[in-house]
């Protein structure tokens, strides 16, 4: 990658994100944190608005807008490709918001950019078992009260096909054993449960804030599972 592209790259990265250490601007361009250090100087002299934030890492000063981007083939394709992905492994919800995210992408891309990516539509297929259609539509809900730090009331029914009714705060989503499951702080037990969303007949986001001041990281939950797939 030559150096404006990359100077691009990382004006981009800054634009998608609140904060960002140098350390992850060199993992992302595979370069030397001293490298990094050039090019946010190179930005800054050229009128753009990098600051600094200890800590937390660089940021753009609000307010700074970039233009949209345009897109290679290469990188429409990939996305072509995750399409399929989603279609597989998430439900209603996320579906419908990466349709239209990609239907974003596509509006940017030129005529013939646009006629590529139909015929490639046309060569790219997955086949996924039955087991793994997922007919709900909790994940975007989900996601929304994991970002708001927002109470989630649930109908949940057990391995034993029992009831209850819960109230949790939901710490993450994994996907294992070909479902998708919450991870959560449940009030009525009193600890972390995981609950998979296939057995869950209804949720809501309660919209009020967490009880619980400290959470696990995700990842060390993780450890934790039955399963390592």
């Amino acid at each position: 990658m030559n150096r404006i592209d990359r100077l691009f790259g990382i004006l981009t990265l800054l634009q998608s994100t609140k904060h960002i250490t140098a350390e992850k601007i060199a993992q992302r361009f595979d370069m030397s944190v001293r490298t990094v250090y050039r090019d946010i100087k190179a930005l800054g002299e050229q009128g753009i608005p990098v600051s600094f934030e200890q800590n937390k890492g660089y940021f753009l000063v609000q307010g700074y807008f970039l233009p949209p981007v345009s897109f290679n083939m290469d990188e429409a394709n990939a996305l072509l490709l995750v399409e399929r992905l989603v279609n597989g492994f998430t439900d209603h919800s996320i579906r419908s918001h990466y349709a239209t995210a990609l239907t974003k992408v596509k509006a940017v891309l030129k005529t013939a950019q646009k006629e590529k990516l139909e015929k490639m539509n046309q060569h790219i297929k997955l086949q996924i078992p039955e087991r793994l259609t997922f007919n709900y539509e909790y994940l975007s809900l989900i996601q929304h009260a994991i970002s708001e730090k927002n109470l989630i009331e649930l109908d949940y029914k057990n391995a034993k096909e029992i009831s209850s009714k819960r109230t949790v705060e939901p710490i993450g989503l994994i996907f294992y054993a070909f479902s998708w499951h919450l991870i959560a702080w449940c009030h009525f037990r009193n600890e972390y449960r995981d609950f998979n969303l296939l057995r869950i007949a209804c949720l809501k986001n309660l919209g009020t804030p967490f009880t619980k001041k400290d959470h696990m990281p995700l990842s060390d939950y993780m450890s934790l599972l039955p399963v390592n797939f």
